[in-house]
């Protein structure tokens, strides 16, 4: 038997199975035919090229084969091999992601395959640069908390996100472009370009690439049957037809890639976007925070905090609505307890694993909370301009300032965020940072909740309505109706240990003001002038007001405060000079035990341990230990931040019983103290002395009195030279808070922010602003106005103008023009003075008001206010003789003709004549006359008031009422087409350009109208009618579309100005798109044109580090000052650069048109400090210098030096490190390119990285990475500075 052998064959080789691969596109997808043959694809020129592995050729020719390598021969060492170019190879990119894929429909009994659709894929290619979506991929790890300039803010929540109606429809700014002609085939910077020919174009020039070969495969969706069958081809292989969408109109700009596309080709064109159901309009809902809430632990078993002490109903009810992810806004008396809600806030996003962000107006009340919260809570984080502590927490307490920079530059914590508490909002009031709060509510996403605690306000329920519309979402507003401690309020007139009893009680704590008490406090304080005048003379002084005397009144008031147990005590001074000159003239005075001073001593010990020793000896260390000692203390901005910290805790536990401090103390610092004193009720605001606002008192005397600690808070009053007037005492203590009011400005900063993001506009941002609140609340009333009256109008009958009737539409125009054209006069009339002269008793004028149509008058008195002249007139009118409309005078008639229009058709009665008198407004006065009757005013207004009563209502007129009336009526019927008038140019010496063009115009459209034809026919009072219909309907939809618009903004004249400023200094283009300045200036805090600038121009390249400190000092001191004449040569240089390139902007805005003139812009520089600063930063090497140089280079907060530092300059210099760090290293706004941050320098790159020749001059200076420029040029790596940019290496 044969044994048959197998035969072992080798694998079939890919290429010999019946199958063939196609790749589908760009899309990286594949499919298999039953045909055999080599892989395809349906790229129009193949599969690219397969190059051998190198690697694997290097090995096999050096390495297995030595001896193929010549030892001496050199003949073949310079042997190159030609390799054929294939251009085509570079479409071997990475494949797009894949928009679309293909469902499965089935049968619903069977499950049969019915057919397939496709389905769009959402989040395809979303980045922080092209979205605004939650929905984008987190940024690195490194940007995750401040963000990065050039990433995308989330969209805010509010907002409407673009339609694809909106997508769809074009912009005004936006140009046309045709997309067969105006399409470019080199992009700029590029030498090589695409070729946009139509598909049966030969093969394309060399260097130029077929887009149309390109996207022939694609289909994005959109299209219709009929369009495809119109534009597409016939015959191809599988009957199905590709063609691109035509679009009916350019898309607008969007915020990403698939809101253009994606989004577009799931939407359904034929079917209509159903109508959205109207918001509810009640936003702000008022909570009762007197009904009880006895169900409290029956709807929250386990809460998320408890504290020792059950809390207060308007807690209680803050705390349920925290439950149902509501958003509340507290608006409760000084020391209720708001800070409760914040507490429960922080407590329920740690049981949810969120975040909440704490936001305060000062670093002082940040400070304090950081402390509390932490110590209560543990996972806080403090975020400043200066520190930054656990940023990783799931608290961070911070700035407002610091949650807007967040905000727009997209920071990760955003996605994390439950809750943003904003303490203290009645801060929203203040001129110069209002506008942040304002900004950071705008741009809040949708998912976080919003806190407003604040102290009581009178519109709290406008701004809460202002916050719900914004965010669309109910706030729920909560109000406390009394303090939990009641204050008294006293005036202290003593100053000497005799006088220190004289306290006189003027506001009890019912709230009643106390008179006999304010009369006490005079006459006491008269006695003793008088005592005064007799032992030193009358013309002696009462009150010096210096040292020695306040010294005298706060040793005896301190004394009689101690003795009546009303320790500790704050006393405001609105001076930080004079709080140190009070503590430091209370020398004799010792208010601590042995024990605290064994207390203060150990804790001052363990504080200024931090300290080096020299820095430990300061004049002011040393001082403010030695008051500590003694009890007292002082707290104002001037104070080193570690001192400031010390008093604070120690004011905390008791140990300070006297502070001396200024206003900012009073700002939300959860510090009570038993007695509040005020050195005085007058203030500086930074341009007058004013007394001080109730809120302003409010806030400070709410300092006093300690919850559960004293039955009443105590409230004092210093009277040290007068007592102040009684007018004055009740409206600042009893006075209402000043309402929250917007202080929304637009700013460099605001503007390119929302400018660099295509879905946001600033207009947006105007539109949702505080201050257009009241204009916008009613939007949608007149959205659905505007919808009725077009429905109205539709339903219209079309007047005839035809035959006759042709000139109806322009003699209907002309009336109108006409009469505005005369109110425009008599306005410019009753306003100048010579009209306002002529406009005296007995002047005859022409009445035309809603009672009275061109009846005569004359004027019995004018009134002596001159902001609103009213004028008692007598006026003809008829007699009633019934009640019957019908038979009274002649009203306004309903179709106007020519002798209606053109002069005064005066009113003449018809039957008996008869008067009254009424007032006047200047609007009233159709036309003044040249006539003047002699009238007795006051007979004729004293006979008609009496004739009113119904005793005397039959009695007959004087004779002073008789011939007045009868002048008048005899003067009617002889100028029935109306008397003359004063001319306004002639007799009334009007020279306006207005009034005299009105005149001219009035006389020419009184001589067309004469001349109209249309008034002859029989059908014009019908077809008038009509068309009057029409136009009104008209008018008011175009005023409602006016409201509704962009125009009628508030602030958009000043948008535009500021614009054209940033465009003229090449910080936007023409198009509105942001260049390289722009995106630089985003990155800064303040003076961001400037310090742009100054970067730019390269003008502190030259200077070294601590003169470049000295020079920004001018940028953030507020004190006004010179900066002398020590300075070195360089800094007066610099100074004069940094003055230079102020007043080159000030000009440009003010060539722009903004109002604030080139010397106020400039005026805004204070280099007061430069010489302090420039000397600190130089001197001190073993203790400041160095250490400054570390700050600069981003390592902690240096140490002070060993001399005492001007009042003001902590905090400049504070503000002077922020602005260092601004124009040091802000995110590249450009690319952040791989191995390293991109910052900005005036030094240019450092050797191998360096810009393109062709990007170095323009706009375009971008880094260079990986050896080659942005732009795809090659580089060498030879040190050639680039224009702006570097990379860190």
């Amino acid at each position: 038997m044969m044994e048959t052998e197998r035969l072992v064959l080798p694998p079939p080789d890919p290429l010999d199975l019946p199958l063939r691969a196609v790749e589908l596109g760009c899309t990286g997808r594949w499919e298999l035919l039953n045909l055999p043959g080599a892989p395809e694809s349906t790229l129009p020129h193949g599969l690219p090229p397969c190059a051998p592995d190198l690697q694997q050729e290097a090995e096999r020719l050096f390495l297995s084969s030595p001896a193929w390598l010549p030892l001496h021969g050199v003949e073949h060492s310079a042997r190159k091999w030609q390799r054929k170019t294939d251009p085509w190879s570079l479409l071997a990119v990475l494949g797009a992601p894949v928009p679309s894929d293909l469902q499965a429909q089935r049968h619903p009994t069977t499950g049969q395959i019915l057919g397939y659709k496709e389905v769009l894929l959402e989040n395809t290619n979303l980045s922080a640069t092209t979205s605004l979506s939650l929905r984008r991929p987190p940024g690195p790890a490194s940007q995750s908390l401040w963000g990065n300039p050039t990433q995308y803010p989330f969209w805010p929540a509010g907002m409407d996100e673009p339609t694809i109606t909106d997508l769809s429809t074009r912009e005004e700014a936006e140009e046309e472009i045709d997309f067969e002609k105006d399409l470019l085939t080199v992009p700029p910077g590029f030498k090589k370009g695409m070729d946009f020919a139509p598909k049966d174009h030969p093969t394309p020039a060399t260097g130029l690439l077929s887009l149309s070969c390109l996207l022939e495969p694609l289909d994005l969706g959109g299209g219709d049957e009929d369009e495809n069958e119109a534009v597409g081809q016939p015959g191809g292989p599988r009957g199905d037809v590709v063609s691109a969408s035509p679009c009916s109109a350019p898309l607008a700009r969007a915020s990403s890639l698939e809101d253009l596309v994606l989004k577009e080709a799931s939407t359904p064109v034929s079917t209509p976007e159903a109508p959205k159901p109207l918001p509810q309009e009640q936003w702000a809902i008022p909570v009762d925070a007197t009904s009880p809430v006895g169900d409290f632990y029956r709807l929250i078993p386990q809460p998320a905090f408890q504290w020792a002490f059950e809390p207060d109903v308007f807690q209680k009810q803050a705390i349920l609505h925290l439950e149902r992810h509501d958003s509340v806004f507290v608006a409760a008396h000084t020391s209720a307890g708001k800070t409760v809600v914040a507490e429960y806030a922080i407590a329920l996003a740690q049981k949810h694993m969120t975040r909440t962000i704490y936001t305060s107006p000062i670093k002082a009340l940040s400070n304090q909370k950081f402390r509390d919260f932490r110590n209560t809570f543990g996972d806080v984080g403090l975020l400043t301009g200066d520190v930054q502590l656990h940023p990783e927490a799931s608290c961070l307490i911070m700035t407002t300032e610091i949650l807007r920079s967040m905000l727009y530059s997209g920071s990760d914590v955003i996605r994390d965020l439950e809750w943003v508490i904003f303490d203290e909002v009645h801060y929203i009031n203040d001129a110069e940072r209002g506008v942040v709060w304002e900004e950071v509510l705008i741009m809040l996403p949708d998912h976080v909740s919003i806190i407003l605690l604040s102290a009581t306000v009178p519109n709290a329920l406008e701004f809460a309505d202002w916050i719900g519309r914004l965010k669309r979402r109910q706030i729920y507003v909560i109000s406390t109706v009394t303090r939990p401690v009641p204050l008294e309020h006293y005036l202290f007139t003593g100053n000497s240990p005799k006088t220190q009893g004289e306290l006189f009680l003027l506001l009890d704590s019912r709230g009643a003001f106390h008179t006999k008490g304010y009369y006490a406090a005079v006459e006491a304080k008269k006695e003793r002038m008088s005592k005064h005048a007799q032992t030193f003379g009358a013309k002696q002084p009462t009150h010096q007001g210096g040292p020695a005397q306040d010294r005298g009144v706060y040793l005896s008031l301190l004394t009689s405060l101690r003795t009546r147990a009303q320790l500790p005590v704050v006393v405001f001074t609105f001076s930080r000079g004079r709080c140190d000159e009070q503590a430091s003239g209370l020398t004799s005075l010792d208010l601590t035990t042995s024990s605290e001073k064994s207390e203060i001593h150990l804790f001052l010990q363990r504080c200024l341990a931090r300290l080096r020793g020299s820095d430990r000896q300061l004049p002011q260390v040393l001082h403010m230990s030695e008051l500590l000692h003694r009890g007292l203390g002082v707290h104002h901005s001037g104070i080193l931040p570690i001192l400031k910290e010390i008093v604070e805790m120690l004011f905390s536990r008791g140990l300070v019983k006297v502070l001396f401090a200024t206003e900012t103390f009073a700002m939300g610092v959860n510090m009570p103290a038993r007695t509040v004193v005020f050195d005085s009720m007058r203030k500086h605001d930074g341009s007058t002395f004013r007394d001080l606002l109730p809120g302003e008192y409010v806030q400070m005397a709410g300092r006093a009195g300690r919850r559960g600690l004293d039955p009443t808070g105590t409230v004092i009053l210093l009277c040290k030279g007068r007592v102040p007037e009684m007018a004055d005492l009740h409206r600042m203590m009893m006075g209402k808070p000043s309402q929250l009011q917007s202080q929304f400005r637009l700013t460099y900063t605001m503007i390119l922010n929302l400018l660099r993001v295509d879905a946001l506009r600033v207009e947006d941002m105007m539109k949702r602003s505080f201050s257009e609140f009241p204009s916008r609340k009613d939007s949608k009333a007149h959205e659905q106005s505007l919808a009725e009256l077009t429905k109205r109008l539709g339903a219209l009958e079309e007047p005839d103008v035809t035959g006759q009737l042709v000139d109806l539409p322009e003699y209907y125009s002309w009336g109108e023009e006409l009469t505005e054209t005369q109110h425009m006069i008599q306005r410019h009339i009753v306003e100048s003075v010579n009209g306002l002269k002529s406009l005296s008793a007995g002047r005859v004028v022409v009445v035309k008001n809603q009672e009275h149509h061109n009846a005569l008058g004359v004027i019995l008195q004018v009134s002596s206010n001159s902001t609103s002249r009213v004028f008692t007139t007598l006026v003809l009118c008829d007699k009633p003789l019934s009640k019957d409309p019908q038979d009274r005078g002649p009203a306004t008639p309903d179709v106007p003709y020519p002798d209606d229009l053109v002069g005064f058709k005066l009113f003449l009665p018809e039957g008996p004549c008869d008067h009254t008198v009424i007032k006047l407004q200047p609007g009233d006065i159709a036309a003044i006359t040249t006539k003047v009757l002699r009238v007795n005013g006051e007979k004729i207004l004293e006979d008609f008031s009496k004739r009113q009563q119904p005793k005397y209502k039959k009695d007959p007129p004087l004779a002073a009422v008789t011939t007045a009336v009868q002048e008048l009526l005899r003067l009617a019927q002889a100028h029935p087409a109306g008397p003359p008038t004063l001319d306004p140019v002639n007799d009334l010496q009007l020279k306006d350009v207005s009034v005299v063009e009105g005149g001219l115009r009035a006389r020419k459209l009184e001589e067309l109208i004469r001349g109209a034809q249309c008034v002859h026919s029989p059908r014009f009072p019908a077809q008038y009618l009509k068309l009057r219909e029409r136009m009104q309907i008209q008018r008011e939809m175009e005023r409602l579309r006016f409201l509704l618009s962009d125009q009628s903004l508030l602030l958009l004249p000043e948008y535009h100005q500021r614009v054209e400023v940033l465009r003229t200094l090449g910080y936007v283009d023409e198009a509105g798109t942001v260049k390289l300045a722009g995106r630089v200036a985003c990155a800064m805090s303040s003076h961001e044109l400037l310090l742009t600038e100054l970067m730019f121009d390269n003008a502190l390249s030259t200077l070294r580090p601590e003169e470049i400190a000295a020079l920004l000092s001018g940028l953030v001191c507020q004190s006004p000052g010179d900066a002398g004449d020590q300075l070195p040569n360089t800094l007066k240089q610099g100074i004069e650069c940094v003055r230079a390139v102020a007043k080159r902007i000030g000009e440009v805005q003010v060539a722009c048109g903004l109002n604030q003139t080139v010397e106020e812009f400039v005026g805004e520089l204070n280099f007061g400090l430069v010489e302090v600063v420039y000397e600190w930063a130089r001197g001190m090497v073993s203790t400041w210098g160095l250490g400054f140089c570390r700050w600069l280079a981003g390592e902690s907060l240096p140490r002070v030096g060993t001399s005492s530092p001007h009042p003001a300059f902590p905090t400049a210099l504070l503000r002077v490190g922020r602005a260092l760090r601004d124009s040091r290293g802000p995110h590249c706004p450009l690319h952040s390119a791989p191995g390293g941050d991109v910052s900005l320098t005036a030094g240019g790159c450092p050797p191998g990285r360096r810009a393109c020749p062709g990007c170095q001059d323009g706009d375009s200076g971008y880094p260079a990475t990986a050896g080659y420029c942005l732009c795809g040029q090659p580089l060498h790596p030879v040190n050639a500075p680039c224009k702006n940019v570097m990379i860190k290496q």
